[in-house]
């Protein structure tokens, strides 16, 4: 039976998942009505804004914040799904829950407090997943653009760092696939990425390209582990990373989203994958400065072997150069793949309505299980008696490090063990030199520390006068650290050896800061590990 060019396209269509923005304007909003209709595009990838778009972070444009974003989202997606003659699978990335994209929201734990967690405790993973697919299904997204299964082995990696479950590529496997599970279990598709494993690279792949030196062999060995343990257990999706492995591509650095030989050799004949592949976004600056011609971006990544095209920016134009390049066989593969994705997700009955209701309650006594499991001792030389002690004494003193003292952490302590407080917010309000004049009238500082950002980059915004603060007050008092945020802070903050007790809390949620307190007070032994290889100074 010929096919008509017009269907042809049709089917092309449904590889496009172009961006869109829960604070778009009106006029952008027609404008992916119009590509909708016109072009039978696949589905939306969700963002909160353009100017919080990875890509877009250097520009310094500003981030406006909505508090209506959750029922804005849920209007659009219901007014796009109107729109479209094939229905949409809407997708975002939700690592941590939607409130990765969306103000007022159920925030989960990053991945790295995930890979604290006991092995035996994966079931805590599950519902993890379970939980964010359940959020998920409430908006009317049925895609969920996650988990990571890049194995975390560079410290200096800009990107990945506390997305990934950690270092141990047998624990990010397991994890990885419990998180999946979960998502399945309530309906929602999943997505493992970043093949073949960004997790040793030092490159943002949203503004560069990383380059990875391992062979096929190590790649086997070690990244490759995680993606196929989720070949093996029917992963819904694979996302393709921009990032290249000259040793699988005649030794050039080409993007193995670009790539062949990484897609259709490895994945697809090598290690046996027929699911679905989705390419990074294709805004990103490692590739989406590679093409004059709008197009030839969308035709080489369909051409090696994505099925969907995620950020496609050019829809017309893609769909134009694929349908004169690429073969009807070819084309029907990719379009196959994304109707039993979207059979899966139930959606092509026409049933695309939302379902359920955020459960805030249930969320927070999840992250609360979790945070009783991940806490992790690194050093402890009796810290519960020495706090009391000093105490006793009108020796304790309490600081709070980008955070005022009325936290919860703080709170929870001062039930059972009131002292005195000092607390640096920021550098514009606080006088540390003044702070650190008082804190010399005592023996034992118990120091919280909540680092501003989660990413590394410039130091996970911790001052240096802070970092001095710290040093000094290691080398001149007995100190009891907690830190409530990312691991890879711990090795810059220097003299942290000298330290009476260090604990390290991942996360800055109250239910995190309560239980540490709690456990603080009764003693109780920590069961979580460090997920990653940290040496302090």
């Amino acid at each position: 039976m010929k096919i008509t060019a017009e269907a042809l396209k049709q089917k092309i269509g449904q590889s496009f998942f172009p961006a869109v923005f829960i604070n778009d304007t009106e006029e952008n909003i027609q404008e992916t009505e119009r590509l909708i209709k016109e072009h039978n595009i696949g589905g939306l990838t969700f963002f909160h804004s353009r100017a919080s778009a990875a890509t877009n972070y250097e520009s310094k444009k500003k981030v406006v914040f909505n508090d209506d974003s959750y029922e804005k989202i849920k209007a659009l997606i219901a007014r796009y799904q109107k729109a479209a003659s094939t229905p949409l699978l809407i997708s975002i990335d939700a690592e941590w829950g939607l409130a990765m994209r969306i103000e007022k929201t159920p925030q989960y734990p990053y991945a790295i407090t995930l890979g604290a967690l006991p092995s035996t405790k994966s079931n805590l993973v599950y519902e993890v997943g379970k939980q964010i697919g359940l959020d998920l299904k409430a908006a009317g997204i049925q895609y969920n653009l996650s988990p990571l299964a890049d194995i975390n082995n560079n410290p200096n990696n800009p990107v990945i760092g506390y997305r990934s479950f950690g270092e141990n590529k047998e624990k990010v496997a397991d994890f990885a696939i419990e998180y999946l599970k979960g998502q399945s279990e309530v309906g929602v598709l999943g997505c493992l990425k970043h093949f073949p494993g960004h997790g040793n690279t030092n490159v943002d792949s949203h503004l560069g390209l990383p380059v990875l030196k391992e062979t096929l062999e190590e790649l086997l060995e070690n990244e490759l582990v995680p993606f196929i343990k989720g070949i093996e257990n029917n992963v819904d999706s694979i996302m393709i990373g921009h990032l290249a492995v000259p040793s699988l591509n005649d030794g050039k650095d080409t993007s193995a989203t670009l790539s062949k030989a990484v897609i259709q050799d490895l994945l697809r004949d090598k290690l046996g994958y027929d699911g679905l592949v989705i390419s990074d976004a294709l805004n990103m600056h490692s590739v989406s400065k590679l093409y004059d011609v709008k197009g030839q971006l969308e035709w080489e990544a369909f051409n090696a072997g994505n099925d969907v095209l995620c950020f496609a920016e050019n829809v017309p134009e893609g769909i134009e150069a694929i349908y004169k390049n690429a073969s009807p066989d070819r084309i029907f593969e990719s379009y196959n793949r994304i109707i039993k994705a979207k059979e899966k997700a139930g959606i092509l009955s026409g049933d695309t309505a939302t379902s359920g209701e955020l459960n805030f309650e249930k969320t927070s006594d999840l992250n609360l299980e979790i945070a009783q499991n991940a806490i992790t001792k690194v050093i402890d030389n009796g810290i519960s008696d020495l706090a009391l002690e000093s105490q006793k004494n009108n020796k304790l003193a309490k600081l709070s490090l980008y955070k005022n003292t009325d936290n919860t952490f703080f709170k929870t302590l001062n039930t059972q063990l009131p002292s005195a407080e000092f607390a640096i917010e920021n550098l514009e309000n606080s006088n540390i030199q003044e702070t650190e004049r008082q804190l010399e009238n005592f023996d034992t500082i118990l120091i919280a520390l909540f680092p501003p950002k989660a990413k590394p980059l410039n130091n996970f915004e911790i001052d240096n006068e802070v970092f001095n603060l710290l040093s000094n007050l290691l080398q001149t008092k007995k100190c009891i650290v907690y830190v409530f945020g990312n691991p890879y802070v711990l090795p810059l903050i220097p003299n942290l050896k000298k330290a009476t007790g260090l604990v390290e809390a991942y996360q800055d949620f109250k239910e995190f800061q309560k239980t540490a307190g709690i456990q603080f007070l009764e003693k109780n032994s920590l069961e979580g590990g460090l997920p990653v290889n940290i040496e302090i100074q």
